[in-house]
């Protein structure tokens, strides 16, 4: 440290102290008088105070993420581009995408500042294209608000229970099976099952189906038309705990099945048909919104030169019938030959 430097440094932490001793309480202001034998002797310096802990800083909403020739890019910028990207990359956490979308948005940067340098918005054709994209905008903010102000869960719910009314309950079994190439190992693993053998021991062991042989045989539940005929017509005319005498022949090989239960099908789950629904209810608010803002417009439509469309020509009239003859009216003269 220069020389000058210093001085100017002890000045300003000499002014320091003295500014914390004259805002000191005024039990503090005087040094207590130290004892005859003791004075002279350097005092205790008290113990400094621990600095007050500063508040943490609070990220930015929304903060700068790049600059592209002095033009900052904002986090919301790829929020919004988010959106834009197809429906899996759209509900996947913007972190997820951050880099490939960045990089998309600083390309989209570079060619946007190079059109403006080159004057193309100021193109007819570009101001037309954007007349159009600005509509096309509208219409999507204006579809999604009124499918959010339209479509209520009230709405969805009574929807749901409308359709289960019309979902027909159907009777599903819980089977497992074991799959072998012949039919001697089946009857084989039929006849060790009758002398007491566990069945989901046998699967793992013996299965051809290595999945379900690594649950024990387990297929869970399933419905008749889930599975092949033969298998589902063998496993639907066993009672709850049965086991087939025989071997059941499949395009897969021959197996042994075991019925664990019975049911009727429980109805779907609202979190199942949810989107399902929602799609229908969107469609429907959306046309019916159309229908309505038609009844009260007026249109015209021309044809592609601009031009009225020529109206139809009118069909000629139907000739007058003939009147009819009176009953006694005499007949009438032949033709002459």
């Amino acid at each position: 440290m220069s020389h000058c430097v210093r001085p100017r440094r002890l000045i300003v932490l000499c002014c320091a102290a003295l500014a914390l001793a004259g805002s000191a309480g005024p039990g503090l202001a005087q040094a207590p008088q130290q004892p005859a034998g003791q004075q002279g002797a350097a005092q205790p310096k008290p113990a400094a105070k621990p600095p007050a802990p500063q508040p943490a800083a609070q990220p930015l909403k929304d903060p700068v993420v790049a600059i592209v020739n002095g033009q900052p890019i904002r986090l919301s910028e790829l929020e919004v581009a988010q959106q834009s990207l197809p429906q899996q990359y759209r509900n996947m956490p913007l972190q997820a995408v951050f880099p490939a979308l960045l990089d998309r948005i600083i390309d989209s940067k570079l060619v946007v500042q190079e059109g403006k340098k080159n004057k193309v918005n100021e193109d007819p054709a570009f101001k037309r294209r954007m007349v159009f994209v600005e509509d096309q905008v509208l219409q999507d903010f204006w579809i999604q608000r009124e499918i959010a102000r339209l479509v209520t869960a009230e709405k969805l719910q009574k929807r749901y229970e409308e359709r289960l009314k019309a979902i027909p309950s159907e009777d599903e079994v819980r089977a497992r099976h074991i799959l072998v190439s012949t039919e001697d190992e089946a009857k084989a693993l039929i006849a060790d099952l009758k002398k007491g053998a566990a069945f989901d021991k046998l699967a793992k062991e013996k299965s051809t189906d290595k999945a379900s042989g690594a649950e024990g045989g387990d297929l869970g539940w399933f419905k008749k038309s889930d599975m092949v005929k033969e298998f589902a017509d063998a496993a639907f005319n066993l009672k709850k705990g049965e086991l087939s005498d025989s071997p059941v022949k499949t395009q897969f090989g021959f197996h042994v099945i075991k019925v664990d239960d019975r049911r009727q099908s429980p109805p779907p789950a609202f979190e199942e048909m949810a989107d399902q629904l929602r799609d229908e209810l969107a469609r429907e608010a959306v046309t019916g919104q159309l229908d309505l803002m038609r009844s009260n417009a007026k249109i015209e439509k021309f044809a592609m030169d601009g031009s009225k469309p020529d109206a139809p020509a009118a069909k000629p009239a139907a000739p007058a019938a003939a009147p009819a003859r009176p009953a006694n009216a005499p007949p009438a003269p032949a033709a002459p030959k």
